[in-house]
């Protein structure tokens, strides 16, 4: 079929009572040593206009299903024994190159879950949204350069004139975020398919992400297919969901209906998996492990032909904190509010003025030959746990690095029997010592991180954003193994973190940070129930309104939100 009779069949399915999109037992499996069996007989519709949620948790076929739709599955591995999707009365599954063309990136388009992968790294934001012009709608340079700056302003970006010339690493995540937004709007789509939108997003921007998906949804009147692992959003945007394990659909029907009678034994799981509880009373009067007075960091604003330094950027300014053993301390505020780069100032790992001691220590000023025996009192857990672990290296070589790096035990057996150890605190069985970080799951790598700062025996770690990419029941889990680990060994924690659910769940105290700045600071109890500035009620409310419904459709058990 040429493009010219393809586009005809598309536009021609519009009026029809077909759905736009129709996936009919869809099954996907990929061939490599063993076959796997992704996608099992799965069947949804999607409606003009509509919005609906694919949920389900990591691996359950989300990603697969989507990606099926617009055939970007690798051929080489990717099969479907059995299945058709139908976008307007036009069969996709199995199409070739030119019926695929007027589909592919024009009436359908995709926003992927990580901006900052997604987008090219050495083309302006504005090169990016010209290319997509160009190829999908033969405008000229002029032409889509004035489209690129309508479709910046259109996702909200602030001074879009400004940004059409930044790169992606110049930009925020949710900046980013919107400009991967304004590319898949370029082509005026009739579907958009969102896969994980907002997973990496604080709060406060993640609700206007989807605040401006929506709005836009209605203004372009655009269906969206919305894949996620997080029912709240789901809640928030979809009138149908489908939910989705093991490659199955399990349950599916209009939104309010499935979550306040879901069906499912695995449906009131995942609506009943959030982080609960609270930390443990602290355990005494002890004094502090970690202090700091004053921390500044700066960094230069290089710009023109020859990168000078014309200016600087304060990125954190004038934080004082401490942290005593057995207690956490939460810093939360938005995107470029400093939390990340207070934390790695704390362990020297990126210039800074002001004081820090380490029980009697002062670290701030120490020499690199001094402070390096210190390092294994104070350790540090990634955000992104698969990028923090070598993939080319076994699990034993990753855990046991610290061992061989600050001389702890003998070569062999004892350290051998000290990585065990350490696994089997995090609940890994020592044995998976011989795998590969890609053998392991997003939960599972995280506690293999946890493992390898705990082989050392700290008494500090700084938790960066350790629970922001995982799935409600595995963040749970992992939750509840800092709790205990914390209280078994009397570990004090920096626990760096946009999700106040996660924060309440462990912090005994709550630094909030916006622009560097300290905004407030108190118990975490007092400051998620009553807080005092206008930016911590927003934080708070965008958080904690998304809490969901438990599974008899009653609110949930939380404390009362001040109003902002």
């Amino acid at each position: 079929m040429n493009t010219a009779a393809a586009h005809a069949t598309l536009t021609d399915g519009a009026g029809s009572n077909e759905p736009l999109l129709s996936i009919r037992n869809l099954s996907v499996t990929f061939r490599g040593e063993q076959k796997v069996e992704a996608v099992k007989g799965a069947s949804f519709d999607v409606a003009a206009g509509e919005t609906v949620g694919l949920v389900g948790e990591s691996g359950s076929g989300k990603s697969v299903t989507a990606l099926s739709v617009l055939q970007l599955l690798p051929q080489a591995t990717a099969r479907y024994p059995a299945g058709s999707i139908r976008f307007r009365g036009t069969e996709l599954l199995g199409a070739d190159r030119e019926t695929m063309r007027p589909v592919r990136g024009n009436r359908v388009t995709m926003i992927f879950q990580e901006p900052m992968s997604s987008l090219n790294p050495l083309l302006t934001v504005e090169e990016q949204i010209v290319e997509v012009l160009a190829w999908h709608k033969g405008m000229r340079p002029a032409e889509a350069s004035a489209r690129a700056l309508e479709l910046l302003k259109l996702v909200r970006i602030p001074e879009p004139q400004r940004r059409l010339g930044s790169y992606p690493h110049e930009m925020s995540g949710g900046q980013a975020q919107r400009v991967m937004i304004a590319i898949a709007l370029a082509t005026e789509p009739d579907l958009l398919i969102a896969d994980e939108p907002t997973t990496a997003l604080d709060v406060t921007i993640q609700a206007s992400v989807l605040e401006l998906l929506a709005d836009l949804q209605k203004r372009l009147g655009m269906a969206l297919l919305l894949i996620t692992h997080d029912l709240e959003i789901v809640r928030k945007m979809a009138r149908r969901v489908c939910v989705m394990r093991g490659g199955e659909i399990v349950e599916q029907g209009l939104t309010d209906a499935v979550f306040q009678r879901p069906q499912h034994a695995y449906t009131r799981m995942l609506l009943a998996a959030r982080p609960g509880g609270r930390p443990a009373p602290p355990p005494g009067d002890d004094p502090p492990l970690l202090q700091a007075r004053g921390i500044r960091v700066s960094f230069p604003i290089r710009t023109g032909l020859f990168r000078r330094v014309t200016g600087q950027v304060r990125a954190v300014d004038g934080v004082d904190l401490d942290i005593a053993p057995g207690r956490t301390l939460a810093i939360v505020g938005e995107s470029g509010s400093g939390k990340t780069t207070l934390g790695r100032a704390l362990l020297r790992l990126v210039a800074s003025d002001g004081a820090i001691r380490l029980g009697g220590d002062d670290i701030a000023t120490m020499p690199p030959e001094q402070l390096r025996p210190l390092r294994r009192r104070m350790q540090i857990v990634f955000q992104d746990p698969y990028g923090s672990l070598d993939p080319r290296q076994r699990i034993e070589t990753i855990v046991g690095e610290g061992l061989r790096i600050h001389d702890i035990g003998r070569a062999g057996e004892e350290r051998t029997r000290l990585v065990c150890q350490a696994l089997e605190e995090v609940g890994l069985d020592p044995d998976s010592r011989r795998r590969y970080p890609h053998e392991f799951s997003g939960g599972q790598r995280q506690r293999i991180a946890i493992a390898r700062v705990l082989v050392l025996k700290p008494e500090l770690l700084i938790l960066d954003e350790p629970t922001s990419a995982l799935d409600r029941s595995v963040q749970v889990q992992i939750v509840d193994l800092l709790r205990d680990l914390q209280q078994r060994y009397g570990l004090a924690y920096l626990f760096i973190s946009h999700d106040l659910l996660v924060v309440r769940a462990l912090a005994d105290r709550i630094i909030v940070l916006k622009d560097g700045c300290v905004v407030e600071t108190g118990p975490a109890e007092r400051i998620l129930t009553q807080p005092q500035q206008p930016y911590t009620r927003a934080l708070v409310k965008a958080a904690l309104e998304l809490e969901a419904v438990d599974v008899s459709g009653s609110e949930t058990d939380r404390p009362p939100v001040a109003s902002p």
